[in-house]
């Protein structure tokens, strides 16, 4: 019996160990995929001012996108977004996404009708965070505050420091 229980607690032990394992990080085909990425790229009449980010994530999980604003001292802004213009002219910030792809792009107006200064402030090396959530198909989504760029890395655990960047043009 003195023998049996040792081995019994260190099975136990074992168990509690094994089924704390937090490997979120999985999608489905079973490829590891960043949480965070960024991208740099100027929209532009070559790319049809917009820009397409190649993924691989289930077709439950979810893309937040996130457009750095220097004028709200380099914060986030979650897009869509709008922004209004001199003469009632509006800027509105864009993006669609699948399992495959999650494309960004401005429109509202045509973007060629920008000045050079517009076209510097919302169109050239524009800084976008790509958050991809892991989620399922009956997970509560009203949990977090998305517009709430600190709350989304908050409650998903995303270290946003070692966030890769990819230049795009």
């Amino acid at each position: 019996m003195k023998k049996f229980l040792p081995i019994l607690l260190l099975a136990f032990v074992s168990l509690f160990i094994y089924s704390c394992d937090n490997d979120d990080n999985v999608v489905a085909d079973g490829n590891t995929y960043s949480k965070m990425r960024d991208v740099n790229v100027t929209l532009n009449s070559s790319n049809n001012y917009g820009y397409v980010e190649p993924l691989s994530i289930n077709s439950t999980d979810v893309v937040l996108v996130y457009r750095r604003d220097v004028a709200q001292n380099n914060g986030w802004q979650l897009i869509p977004k709008t922004y209004y213009l001199s003469g009632g002219r509006e800027l509105d910030y864009n993006f669609l996404f699948n399992s495959q792809q999650v494309e960004i792009y401005v429109d509202g107006i045509d973007p060629s009708t920008l000045s050079s200064a517009e076209a510097g402030t919302y169109l050239n090396n524009q800084i976008f965070r790509i958050v991809l959530v892991p989620a399922s198909a009956g997970k509560n989504t009203n949990t977090v505050d998305t517009n709430d760029y600190n709350a989304v890395i908050k409650y998903y655990g995303l270290d946003d420091s070692k966030v890769p960047v990819t230049k795009a043009n």
